[in-house]
């Protein structure tokens, strides 16, 4: 539900023992609120065939969708009854002046088995297709993951008509074994084994049916929410046509398919103007020897159940690398259409940016203490026993220590090391972040609280919050550091993630003020050395 704030203000006025009641005003107040209460549990669920320990959320997999509207507020009260602790954290997202809320281990105490913890989050000055998932351990193996939009405000013009329907489309690789086995594959130092299958909003082939009336145009929010693959996404007999990226409108170049890595989330327009039948998604492995398909289906409305186009699946690109870099390099920002607020996205000119600084951020594979494990820089990342985020504000020493990862490549293979590493960097500072790979996969790099130009390809790219590197290669980005707090930038392997491919941004601000980043909230837990303190 949305409930709009308003503040009204009364005078009494005692005037000759005549009370007098003035209305001074009645004037809208804060942004609108939706209020959420989501029970997590474990439940049984079979999404390939085999039974599985699944983490649902109001006993769902996928978990409920959450829709909201630029600025508003969203009142998140999560119940765990797990019997671990649990977090969530919301892909994309920015949280502004808000690390607080981003439900990561470097800013938050995971929720008690049994306890609860109320999210309050702001989607300021966002739109976009975007999604939440667990944080914690490996649960994102179990499900726990859903969709998040934000939609734009009425008054904001959009750079296309509006769509007959909105649909979410959550694709990913999927494991059969539960996220327990999974975990402990990786803290024995192996790597995961080759997933099982992909999925479409939880479900395997043909699970899943989006209806269509002939002659209209739907909107299809696609992400991958996948562990470890990219992903090519098309359907059978239509036009893709892209619109928006991570929150950035983009120029509408029309594709048979797109490649969508870990973490990413797209928008693609798609009109029924095919005979009225029923035809197939399709969603596949990319750059994988062995390539998994999975399918759902568009049934238009007026043709009878079951009349499927003959012929083979779609076919798409499986391997092709230089494929999929000259279709990133197509994606180009749509510089004349209103963002979330009512003006063009705009763009920079190279030579006016004021760089401040840059970072190279090279990854490695190494074996430490006989296990496998992933780091940035010469240093893999390992959690301490108390929050980031909770260590800064109580000032506890000896959690981490700033500068304990370089601003460049270090040493790598059998040299790296184990740290809780956290970068320093300055509030409004511009930083050229440079993403190195050396390794024969592609890659997937997140950074919360951020969005960023990407700058690696011919002009300027979309403006992203996720972003692939290519094997043997690179990609540059710029960035604004214009978002005081503890923020996670991480692979979107979530092997990787966990076996070290990570690390933290501190973005500091010296003045101290609201203005700049929240107070701790009310209602954080504390855990770690932070327990016993008080707020």
């Amino acid at each position: 539900m949305v409930v709009e704030a308003r503040v009204c203000y009364f005078t009494l006025v005692n005037v000759n023992v005549i009370v007098m009641l003035l209305l001074v005003s009645c004037t809208k107040g804060e942004d609108p609120y939706r209020f959420y209460t989501w029970n997590v549990t474990y439940g049984d669920i079979s999404p390939l065939g085999v039974k599985q320990q699944g983490i649902l959320i109001n006993g769902q997999f996928p978990g409920p969708q959450i829709e909201s509207v630029t600025n508003e507020n969203l009142i998140i009260n999560v119940f765990n009854t797990l019997d671990q602790p649990f977090l969530i954290s919301w892909n994309g997202v920015q949280q502004r002046r808000n690390s607080w809320q981003d439900g990561v281990y470097g800013t938050n105490c995971g929720i008690p088995p049994g306890g609860n913890f109320t999210y309050t989050l702001q989607v300021k000055d966002q739109i976009g297709s975007y999604f939440y998932f667990p944080s914690l351990a490996f649960h994102k193996a179990a499900g726990g993951y859903g969709g998040f939009r934000i939609l734009s405000r009425s008054v904001i013009p959009v750079p296309f008509p509006p769509p007959a329907a909105d649909y979410t489309i959550l694709a990913g690789d999927w494991y059969n074994k539960n996220h327990t086995d999974l975990k402990a594959i990786l803290d024995s130092g192996g790597d995961l084994p080759f997933p099982d299958g992909l999925l479409i909003n939880g479900r395997g082939a043909n699970g899943y049916i989006f209806a269509v009336d002939h002659g209209k145009t739907y909107r299809f929010r696609i992400s991958n929410v996948g562990l470890t693959t990219s992903i090519n996404f098309r359907i059978q007999g239509h036009k893709l046509v892209l619109i928006e990226v991570e929150g950035t409108h983009t120029l509408q170049n029309t594709y048979d398919s797109i490649d969508i890595h870990l973490g990413q989330s797209y928008s693609v327009l798609v009109t029924a103007d095919q005979p009225a039948q029923d035809y197939y998604i399709v969603a596949s492995t990319r750059f994988t020897s062995q390539v998994l398909t999975t399918t759902a289906l568009v049934h238009y409305s007026n043709s009878a159940a079951g009349t499927l186009l003959s012929g083979p699946l779609p076919g798409g690109p499986t391997t092709q690398i230089d494929w999929s870099v000259e279709q990133a390099r197509s994606i180009r920002r749509n510089l004349t259409a209103s963002g979330p607020r009512p003006n063009p996205q705009g763009s920079y000119h190279y030579g006016m940016i004021n760089i401040t600084r840059t970072i190279r951020l090279a990854s490695s594979a190494c074996i430490i203490n006989g296990k496998q494990r992933y780091a940035v820089n010469g240093v893999s990342f390992i959690p301490a026993d108390t929050p980031l985020k909770l260590a800064d504000y109580f000032n506890i020493s000896g959690v981490y220590s700033l500068g304990s990862i370089p601003d460049g490549p270090g040493p790598a293979g059998d040299h790296a090391y184990l740290q809780t590493s956290v970068m320093a960097a300055d509030f409004r500072g511009y930083a050229e972040i440079v993403f190195e790979n050396p390794e024969e996969n592609v890659q997937s790099w997140h950074i919360d609280g951020h969005s960023f130009f990407v700058v690696g390809y011919d002009g300027w790219g979309p403006v992203d919050s996720c972003k692939q590197v290519y094997p043997k290669s690179w990609t540059a980005v710029y960035m604004p550091l214009d978002n005081v707090g503890m923020w996670n930038v991480r692979s979107e392997n979530w092997a990787r993630q966990y076996l070290g491919h990570q690390f933290y941004l501190r973005v500091f601000s010296p003045s101290n003020s609201w203005r700049d980043e929240y107070p701790i909230p009310t209602n954080a837990l504390l855990c770690g050395r932070a327990v016993g303190r008080h707020i």
